[in-house]
């Protein structure tokens, strides 16, 4: 029998996967959280056997997490389900230790395959990613560049694409409009461009220009 987490911070999201996997005999007990606060007080309290875990989370991103999650449970599986397509993410977040990666529009016969799988120690790659990651390997293309972007560099290339300032952006983020400078220069090295105008170009042609919107998924 396997014991899940949910941590999203959209209600409507969470309410959903639960019943998808409530409706599933095999899953004993479905917990939810909504921050990554949250998150750790459960997993502290309580023993989960898969973790689902957005990537975008009120008080970090969820990538930041997955090393709290093992440091607390070794034997949680994580699984990160995430509006994000596979190519921004998926990649960065098995190194970070996480067990798989599925996107919200997934099947919900694909997110009980996953669970199921992840639970039992195995990873769950979907084989659109497995393609994705051969055909990077036959190219040696320079497509999978996001593997050099951190989690937050990433969140920093978004909101500058969408228009955000420096202060915007700071405040979104929690942090320092010079902590956020920083990012944009790391941001440039990484991605061999010079400007910020260059940068929003970039984001934009690589589909970043904005932000999903959870009422696409209801």
């Amino acid at each position: 029998m396997i014991k899940v987490l949910i941590t999203d911070d959209h209600p409507v999201v969470r309410r959903g996967i639960r019943q998808i996997l409530e409706d599933d005999d095999s899953i004993e007990k479905v917990e939810e959280a909504g921050k990554g606060k949250e998150l750790i007080d459960k997993l502290r309290e309580e023993k989960f056997d898969v973790i689902l875990l957005d990537i975008s989370l009120p008080g970090g991103n969820g990538l930041d997490f997955i090393g709290q999650i093992k440091k607390i449970q070794p034997s949680a599986a994580v699984l990160m389900l995430s509006i994000y397509s596979e190519e921004l993410y998926a990649i960065k977040a098995l190194k970070f230790g996480a067990s798989g990666y599925l996107t919200k529009t997934s099947a919900p016969e694909e997110l009980l395959t996953a669970v199921h799988k992840v639970s039992k120690g195995e990873r769950y790659i979907s084989i659109s990613l497995a393609d994705k990651l051969a055909d990077d390997l036959l190219t040696k293309s320079d497509k999978l560049v996001f593997q050099s972007i951190s989690a937050r560099e990433m969140d920093v290339l978004i909101l500058l694409a969408a228009g955000k300032t420096f202060t915007q952006i700071a405040t979104e983020l929690s942090l320092s409009p010079k902590t956020i400078s920083t990012y944009r220069e790391r941001l440039l090295i990484k991605l061999r461009l010079k400007t910020t105008s260059e940068l929003i170009r970039y984001a934009i042609m690589q589909s970043l220009s904005k932000k999903p919107d959870y009422n696409d998924l209801q």
